[in-house]
């Protein structure tokens, strides 16, 4: 791609900083919000939330800052701002951190408004139903270690077994939001209906999320992207790989140069759009700790006249 054609990148660049900054502020709002609103059921679910949805919006913002080669050029400052090592060890706490808003949100989602009992369900469907949230936390989490390691090592096969393993995280907890979805906008009463609305845009929001992330995956990114990647680089030897102590320095030092605008094609376009702006968006609603909120008077009262 020439320089003539990636022109727009620069000033796409700024409208992911503004962004970004813009996020810093209402994540500050939204924490401020959910510590006057907290109603004392659910304190420890609630700091959890912040904090993870804290973690995500300042990461978010810091990669969409130093995602720019305009910073490779203050070579004494890249070096400890934007080491590839420290972008991917701040990641970390990033991707580990928007796992655990999802899982811990459909959790509690199980906790307060459980399905009804039934008998006749399969061991593998009540798995799917009560605990693929933490089938999702262990595949980010496992996740990580590739990530890390095709970084260091240069590997194309380990980034696209980090990434089938996203997938696959997502992929485990579908059936349960989609459960969680219809049970949840099957309720018709009304004083119910108030009290689960932060729980009606949450199934909404995780459904979609979930049908778009997983479908990306499985369509576009690990057959079209990741993984023609790694056969080609296990085929041909290149990019060569590197092993050893220096391979760890080098990740520390250097700066890995693939977000150069040269390289700015649509893959990265839709990475750093979405990851930038509906991410950080969708960790900012997540830090109200979606759940089901508690009976107030008048709530009570418009629902003994129902």
């Amino acid at each position: 791609m020439s320089t003539a054609n990636t022109e727009w990148a620069w000033p796409w660049w700024q409208a992911m900083v503004i962004v970004n900054m813009l996020n810093l502020s209402l994540c500050a709002f939204v924490f401020q919000r959910s510590l006057e609103t907290e109603d004392g059921s659910h304190v420890s679910y609630g700091r959890w939330m912040r904090i993870m949805g804290v973690i995500f919006t300042v990461v978010a913002a810091y990669r969409s800052v130093f995602v720019s080669r305009y910073f490779t050029q203050m070579a004494w400052f890249d070096s400890i701002a934007n080491s590839s090592l420290l972008i991917r060890l701040l990641a970390m706490t990033a991707e580990l951190s928007f796992a655990g808003l999802i899982a811990f949100a459909m959790l509690k989602l199980n906790e307060d408004f459980p399905e009804e009992d039934r008998g006749d369900v399969s061991r593998f469907w009540l798995f799917l139903s009560t605990k693929s949230p933490y089938l999702l936390l262990l595949s980010i989490f496992l996740a990580q270690f590739f990530a890390t390691g095709g970084l260091i090592f240069k590997s194309q096969a380990l980034f696209a077994i980090e990434e089938t393993l996203w997938t696959l995280g997502f992929l485990s907890v579908l059936p349960l939001a989609i459960m969680q979805y219809r049970r949840v906008m099957a309720v018709t009463n009304p004083g119910t209906r108030i009290r689960l609305r932060l729980l009606r845009k949450f199934v909404k929001l995780n459904l979609a999320w979930g049908v778009i992330y997983c479908s990306y995956g499985l369509f576009y990114h690990l057959p079209l992207e990741n993984w023609p990647s790694a056969i080609d680089q296990l085929r041909t030897g290149l990019p060569a790989l590197k092993t050893g102590w220096q391979a760890v320095v080098d990740a520390f030092t250097i700066v890995h140069e693939s977000k150069a605008y040269s390289d700015w094609g649509f893959g990265f376009l839709l990475w750093h759009s979405a990851y930038f702006s509906i991410c950080v968006w969708i960790a900012i609603f997540l830090m109200q700790a979606p759940r089901m909120l508690p009976v107030a008077e008048e709530d009570q009262a418009l629902g003994s006249n129902n």
